[in-house]
């Protein structure tokens, strides 16, 4: 008696199965946006602090020469910084737009990002 119970209950059935992949359909459905949202947070942040350092950079440059840097590549021939960040959206360092003091000079004011699109937040990458 007992020999035939258990041989009954060898496998899953049909209706377990289900709720298995169910449960699991559920999970993938409830993960994946999460898992994208995360990776562009993990991206604009990183661009805000590229920015940031390359802000305090120019203005430490500024305070040392008292004129602003002709370039990028000027503040790593000079030591400012070892290299150029790739940004963090188009992964190429060529992409940053150079901003300069006064229109028509040709120097580094300030340094934004060449990247299209908006942030989760609906800010233009351009705009940080």
């Amino acid at each position: 008696m007992f020999k035939s119970l258990r041989n009954n209950r060898m496998a899953f059935t049909l209706i377990e199965m289900s709720v298995v992949v169910a449960i699991i359909g559920l999970l993938y459905v409830t993960v994946v946006p999460m898992y994208g949202r995360t990776i562009q947070r993990s991206k604009e942040t990183a661009l805000k602090k590229d920015l940031h350092v390359f802000r305090t950079i120019l203005s430490d440059y500024f305070k040392d020469h008292e004129k602003w840097p002709e370039s990028l590549n000027s503040l790593v021939t000079q030591g400012y910084i070892r290299s150029i960040p790739p940004d963090p959206f188009t992964e190429k360092i060529d992409t940053w737009v150079v901003v300069p003091s006064q229109p028509g000079n040709n120097d580094v004011y300030d340094v934004k990002s060449g990247a299209d699109g908006q942030s989760l937040d609906g800010i233009n990458y351009a705009d940080f």
